[in-house]
């Protein structure tokens, strides 16, 4: 039998062959450190990588915003996997130094014997926002100067790469992502190159490459010309799950520690390739009643269900850039009432914003909303549309940490919030991207209940 530290696979918690810490980093002991460590992008995307090492038998807790070395340490006895949710998808990229730097360097401090930067599996960047290009920099600093694995297909999502140009479903159709409807409109990003080392090449002086799917032979193989490659990082191919757990089972057999980028599908990979079993997460929790939905995102699918939550009954209008006590108690009202309530972005007056920037204004009046609502004890499941948006409002509302309450279907998660603030502790949060979900989702995230299951 080969030795698993000789090979690279994952054994536990325990793993041998933990890299050496960095100065000044509290020692970490075997039973203690977890095996593998990520920084999410954005919250939707940060609880997506929380589920998919969740599939693949992994215990795990996100953290809010980098954690003092108590809280990550806390995190590091009690979960196989951490992660910290981050907002770095929707910085200006002079902004993306301070706010991943810090959150790699904690992440290294715990000995995870893979690190993962946690992107979006539409690969959402550009030179000026949330810049890729500047994080891979970043991670070869604080990681290791190895070349950087990239994964950002995510199969069962609809989110393909092939031989190194990247497709991205919607509506039912598979489009290529310079031709998909909302990422080549999209408002901060536009995505107008298909071919993931040309975009990502645009945002860093370092040489980006790509192994396609036709030279994978084996885990061993793959890990080899990744490990061998002159490029500072490579772009990877994945069309189906066995793709995907190639790539995992490559990435866990690198040198530790391994510096990681991707979505949701590499982090599927690298926790299968520990071959692990876990208990199945909840479909259900028990009902909250009336429910609070707050849309930063105007994305068509959000918008259609908005108008699909009215067509059920939902009080739906605009979200005011700047909610009054009015408002708010109107809110609380209708919730009291047993009426659920959908605030949407879309149709909001874009004039009363000044010199504030429209993320900004409509994270601040929906986390306004909800702990309002939260305060007065009219909302126990709120939903979140727009994954900067989420990033925000939950940092805005004081959470602290995040868990899996349920999973009800797909990438789909109902999250627990943890905070000492009494109010907004124990909170349900389903926090989506724009683009996630059936029609008729916020309805039957009302109708959640474990007595139906």
């Amino acid at each position: 039998m080969s030795d698993p530290a000789a090979t690279g696979a994952f054994v536990g918690p325990d793993a041998t062959a933990a890299p050496a810490l960095r100065p000044g980093a509290a020692p970490e002991s075997p039973a203690t450190r977890p095996t593998a460590a990520f920084y999410g992008d954005d919250f939707t995307g940060s609880v997506d990588a929380l589920l998919q090492f969740a599939r693949g038998g992994w215990r795990g807790r996100l953290l809010v915003g980098v954690p003092t070395p108590a809280a990550l340490a806390r995190a590091a006895r009690d979960a196989d996997v951490i992660g910290i949710a981050g907002i770095a998808r929707s910085l200006p990229t002079a902004e993306i130094e301070a706010e991943v730097r810090p959150a790699l360097t904690a992440l290294v401090g715990t000995g995870a014997a893979v690190i993962q930067y946690k992107a979006c599996s539409t690969a959402d960047s550009s030179p000026s926002i949330g810049s890729l290009g500047r994080v891979i920099e970043i991670g070869r600093e604080v990681v290791g100067t190895r070349t950087v694995p990239l994964l950002f297909a995510q199969p069962d999502f609809g989110r393909y790469t092939v031989f190194g140009h990247h497709f991205a479903a919607e509506g039912g159709t598979v489009h290529r992502l310079d031709r998909q409807p909302t990422m080549s409109a999209h408002p901060s990003t536009p995505m107008t190159e298909s071919d993931l080392a040309r975009h990502l090449s645009a945002q860093t002086a370092l040489p980006i490459g790509s192994v396609p799917y036709t030279a994978y032979r084996d885990a061993a193989a793959l890990g080899a010309e990744i490990a061998g490659s002159p490029a500072a990082a490579v772009v990877l191919d994945a069309v189906d799950e066995g793709h995907v757990d190639l790539v995992g089972s490559a990435v866990a057999g690198l040198q530790r520690p391994v510096f990681a980028i991707g979505s949701g599908g590499l982090s599927l990979g690298i926790a299968r390739a520990a071959h692990r079993t876990g208990h199945p997460l909840p479909r259900a929790t028990p009902s909250r009643g009336a429910v609070l939905a707050v849309s930063g995102s105007r994305s068509a699918r959000t918008r259609g269900q908005a108008d699909a939550a009215a067509a059920a009954g939902w009080t739906v209008q605009p979200l005011p850039l700047r909610p009054d006590a009015e408002f708010i108690a109107s809110v609380v009202s209708s919730l009291r009432g047993g009426t659920s309530v959908a605030l949407t972005s879309d149709d909001a007056d874009l004039t009363t914003l000044g010199a504030r920037p429209v993320l900004v204004a409509l994270a601040e009046a929906a986390a306004a909303v909800v702990d309002g609502a939260a305060r007065a004890g009219a909302a126990g499941r709120v939903i979140v549309c727009g994954g900067d948006t989420s990033s925000r409002v939950t940092r805005l509302l004081g959470v602290e940490s995040l868990s899996i309450a349920a999973n009800p279907e797909g990438n789909i998660v109902l999250c627990t919030a943890h905070t000492p603030d009494a109010a907004i502790d124990g909170l349900e949060l389903l926090l989506k991207g724009g683009q996630v979900g059936d029609v008729d989702l916020f309805e039957r995230i009302r109708r959640l209940d474990t007595v139906g299951l």
